[in-house]
């Protein structure tokens, strides 16, 4: 695929996961409902139209669901020791997920290099694009209650150039999951079945991010076994991605989305500024990355 065509790719997938609702049946509507729900009227009476005129409600009357949180650009990292700085500052360790819980073999992946899906659909890390300052994975074995094998529970925390780079990787991400269903994380171990939903803020519970990436599926492992459930976020605040895994994902497990949100919420007290409180965000025309960086993006 040249690197147009994966630009107008992503370009729709962006606009897919940004606005549900031209591109899926059961997209977002405003205020976070779903097409074909009825809208209650100001009056809390639940009807969907105007009685004497049939009308449906002026959409500027409707509710608006607004982030309170923004990323302030004063506050943003400039360099590469300031990212990895930021980085190292918001992922979490050991002790944050409870007692039990160890590094993993390797416990850090190198911060020169992030993860890459290839057109085979295989993982593999390469190094850094122009347009990330930082990066880093982290590895993890979370003890379930009542099951003798752990779940193994990955973290990632990628700083970029600006919100939009950040933004772009969503949209790969998002473009990477319906082209391949099925993955090789590394030799010997694989994700099938793979499903995936894009959440915008103030949809679905999601107060915390600008964006959220969730897949579930199954992983399976030649040395640790399977099928064992699998689940993955993503999420975006301003230049800032977090990611997690968990590979044994079940009841009694460690919830990667709590994870997430607490990452997140250690993002917005570094970078953040209340909405309107922060100084003006520079203007998003291009990402910073040049066109012949390879820009599929992932963080296993």
């Amino acid at each position: 695929m040249t690197y147009a065509r994966k630009r107008l790719v992503r370009a729709s997938v962006l606009m897919c996961a940004m606005l549900l609702a031209g591109c899926t049946d059961g997209g977002s509507a405003p205020g976070g409902g779903t097409k074909g729900e009825s809208s209650p009227d100001a009056t809390g009476s639940g009807k969907a139209t105007d009685e004497s005129t049939g009308a449906l409600p002026d959409a500027d009357a409707l509710p608006a669901v607004s982030p309170t949180e923004q990323a302030d650009p004063a506050k943003q990292p400039r360099t590469a020791a300031e990212a990895r700085a930021l980085v190292r500052k918001v992922i979490v360790d050991p002790e944050y997920l409870g007692a039990g819980a160890v590094p993993a073999t390797p416990y850090e992946s190198d911060p020169n290099t992030w993860a890459v899906l290839g057109e085979d659909c295989a993982w593999r890390r390469q190094g850094l694009p122009k347009d990330v300052l930082a990066t880093l994975t982290r590895h993890f074995e979370v003890p379930v209650k009542g099951a003798e094998e752990p779940a193994w529970l990955s973290t990632t925390v990628t700083v970029h150039r600006t919100a939009l780079d950040a933004a772009w990787e969503q949209a790969g991400m998002l473009e990477e999951a319906v082209t391949c269903r099925e993955q090789t994380l590394r030799p010997g171990e694989r994700l099938t079945g793979l499903s995936s939903i894009a959440v915008a803020w103030g949809e679905n519970a999601n107060m915390t991010s600008d964006d959220s990436l969730t897949e579930t599926g199954t992983c399976v492992s030649d040395t640790r076994g399977g099928p064992y459930d699998y689940d993955w976020t993503q999420s975006v605040f301003g230049p800032v991605v977090v990611s997690t895994s968990v590979c044994g994902a079940r009841e009694g497990a460690i919830d990667g989305v709590d994870v997430a949100v607490r990452m997140l919420l250690r993002v917005q007290d570094a970078i953040g500024s209340p909405t309107g409180a922060g100084s003006s965000s520079p203007d998003p025309a291009t990402p910073s990355g040049s066109p012949g960086v390879e820009d599929k993006k992932g963080g296993e």
